[in-house]
């Protein structure tokens, strides 16, 4: 049952958060960012946020520098947002799944044509 609560609750906080990015903060700093994933700490004082950036290396430190920075705004607003006795404390971690994703299905292909190659011969 307790399981189940977190999991509830780390969606909720990916939901609200992905909200709030996208359409309360203004800063300029920000690329296109999506939240992948939120854990919760057991004891609810601490919150992994894994957010996507879409960009370059550059943009994704300029984005998660400005995540960071509009930290204490989030935590508030999540807190008015959320029914919970205590705010967790936001920390955004980049997600480079999808990156990595992108990269592995690549050296699938390259792969794959390499063997095909090989049957040709």
């Amino acid at each position: 049952m307790k399981a189940q609560r977190i999991a509830k609750i780390d969606h909720e906080i990916q939901r609200i958060l992905g909200t709030l990015i996208s359409q309360e903060l203004q800063d300029p700093r920000l690329a296109f960012v999506t939240v992948t994933r939120a854990e919760v700490s057991d004891d609810l004082h601490r919150c992994k946020v894994f957010v996507s950036v879409i960009g370059d290396r550059h943009q994704a430190r300029q984005s998660l520098d400005a995540l960071r920075h509009a930290g204490r705004f989030l935590r508030g607003e999540l807190g008015r947002r959320i029914d919970l006795r205590h705010t967790p404390e936001l920390l955004f971690v980049e997600d480079r799944s999808a990156e990595r994703a992108i990269k592995l299905a690549q050296t699938l292909r390259e792969a794959a044509a390499g063997s095909a190659s090989e049957e040709g011969r």
